[in-house]
């Protein structure tokens, strides 16, 4: 997934930004509202992380504002305000989830999991495609009974198809959903891990429809 973190304490930020690129997604680490809201104008996200208290004002302010445009993208606030008032507020405006800091960053990686699994119309976490069976929780994939190793990078990618089953998906939406702002890409980055991913989960996992992109097999 692309995910926009938006936390103004370093080491907090470092810290999750860390987690959550080591689970496999692209992250954004943005600091001010200001810098998010101009994010959020040229970019799609799959997930927002965000804090409340911050340098130019509430992180509550911008929630308002995207569910007031219509934006649907999931929403989890990371705060240290613990008052049931205070999350009261935060889900009345639209958050999908409170996670009150201190927190342990596998449970926010469970929590991302598992509003991106809500947001796909899929709650359940195992997956069959066709000898595929995948767990969406321990990133494990068995393949006719045996098990197959996927790169974090791999993984985000099987993922971004699994989330749209039967969406046609460009290069470009691709690289959008693999890598953050900054990070370089080769030209046929995207090819070489489809590639991959078609030699460790069969070729018809993955459908080429040339000159236009890539869609999850229909096996």
């Amino acid at each position: 997934m692309r995910i926009l973190l938006i936390e103004d304490a370093p080491n907090l930020g470092e810290a999750v930004r860390d987690q959550i690129a080591e689970d496999g997604h692209a992250v954004d680490w943005m600091q001010t509202l200001a810098d998010a809201k101009a994010c959020l104008a040229t970019t799609a996200y799959d997930l927002l992380l965000l804090d409340l208290l911050l340098p130019d004002g509430n992180g509550l302010d911008l929630l308002k504002h995207c569910r007031r445009k219509g934006d649907t993208t999931p929403v989890i606030v990371l705060t240290a305000r613990d008052q049931i008032s205070d999350r009261i507020e935060g889900l009345n405006a639209g958050a999908d989830d409170y996670l009150v800091k201190p927190f342990d960053l596998a449970e926010l990686s469970a929590r991302i999991a598992a509003v991106a699994r809500r947001y796909a119309g899929n709650p359940n976490p195992l997956i069959k495609i066709g000898e595929l069976e995948i767990d969406l929780v321990t990133h494990s994939i068995k393949r006719g009974g045996y098990g197959v190793e996927l790169t974090a990078r791999e993984w985000a990618l099987l993922e971004a198809f699994m989330q749209r089953p039967g969406a046609l998906l460009s290069r470009s939406q691709l690289e959008d959903r693999l890598y953050a702002f900054g990070e370089e890409i080769e030209s046929n980055t995207i090819e070489v891990h489809i590639s991959r991913l078609r030699k460790k989960l069969g070729h018809a996992t993955i459908e080429t429809v040339r000159g236009m992109g890539y869609r999850l097999g229909q096996a």
